[in-house]
């Protein structure tokens, strides 16, 4: 646990609709975790549990090894939390809010939120109702970091920026965890920028964890494999992750070990995105065709 920023064991949640089934991952210190899977997976889900902003229905969160609700102040202390929807106040200004949050935090840093705001250029006394969503996410981040979290939680940070911020953005979430103590949980759907930072990455499906690994186990254990359909066959289809089919070819992702049940195929190294969207296909039940031929 000494070495550990956030440990989920057997966490579930019900809902009518909706249930997050026995969800275990870990997040060691130092490192930057990408949460993905398609809306409605269950990230948000798990990101308001961690933050006890709703009940779970069982389960164990532990945040550097305090329990999240039985030392719930102590854990806040400690998270940066910036959400896919902003909460700021249209009619305050970010000056108003650095106020705030300096009385909020023991360790506010008043120049380095004076530094994000500068380097975004975020007027002090506008009103938040001017502002564009792109500024309002870096508003937020700006107050985020300035308290210097030693977990930083973000939920779709990045969807709201222009390229140039997205870049600046990364950078300073690869230099937060320069240290080795601090770490951060990224839910987002631009796998790209998952790829440039991220040092794991959890896959959820309808409520399920389906993988949690490094990122370098998954060029280790998997393949992206392409070629004619003759070459895919009752018996090796049930090895695939995931298969998308065209008229006379097909794409799928394996695990490695399986490559000789395969003939006639070309392989590639996957990464991030071709983990969740082959994840995603496989727990589908209809077919998902080829965009088009030159895929295969």
């Amino acid at each position: 646990m000494k070495n550990t920023a956030l440990k989920i064991e057997k966490l579930s949640k019900e809902y009518e609709d909706f249930k997050l089934d026995d969800v275990s991952f870990e997040l060691p210190k130092g490192m930057v975790m990408g949460l993905v899977g398609e809306n409605g997976a269950g990230k948000t889900t798990i990101i308001k549990l961690i933050l006890n902003a709703i009940e779970k229905s069982g389960g164990q969160i532990d945040i550097f090894g305090m329990d999240n609700t039985k030392e719930e102040i102590a854990c806040k202390e400690r998270i940066g939390y910036v959400a896919d929807e902003d909460y700021l106040i249209v009619t305050s200004n970010i000056k108003n809010y650095a106020k705030a949050f300096a009385h909020i935090y023991r360790n506010w840093d008043q120049e380095l939120f004076e530094k994000y705001a500068k380097m975004w250029n975020l007027p002090p006394k506008k009103k938040f109702s001017t502002y564009s969503k792109g500024m309002k996410t870096k508003a937020m981040l700006a107050l985020t970091l300035a308290h210097h979290p030693d977990l930083l939680i973000l939920d779709e940070p990045t969807a709201g920026l222009d390229p140039v911020a997205r870049i600046e953005v990364l950078d300073i979430l690869r230099e937060v965890v320069a240290d080795g103590d601090k770490s951060v949980l990224f839910s987002t759907h631009i796998t790209g920028d998952l790829d440039k930072i991220a040092d794991c990455v959890t896959v959820l499906i309808n409520g399920k964890v389906t993988e949690s690994m490094d990122i370098d186990r998954i060029e280790e254990k998997y393949a992206v494999i392409s070629g004619p359909l003759e070459s895919l066959n009752v018996t090796n289809k049930d090895l695939c992750v995931g298969v998308r089919r065209g008229s006379v070819s097909f794409e799928a992702l394996v695990e490695r070990s399986h490559l000789d049940s395969f003939k006639n195929v070309s392989t590639r190294t996957p990464n991030i995105e071709n983990l969740l969207t082959f994840s995603i296909w496989g727990h589908r039940e209809d077919i998902v065709e080829l965009g088009g031929e030159n895929n295969g």
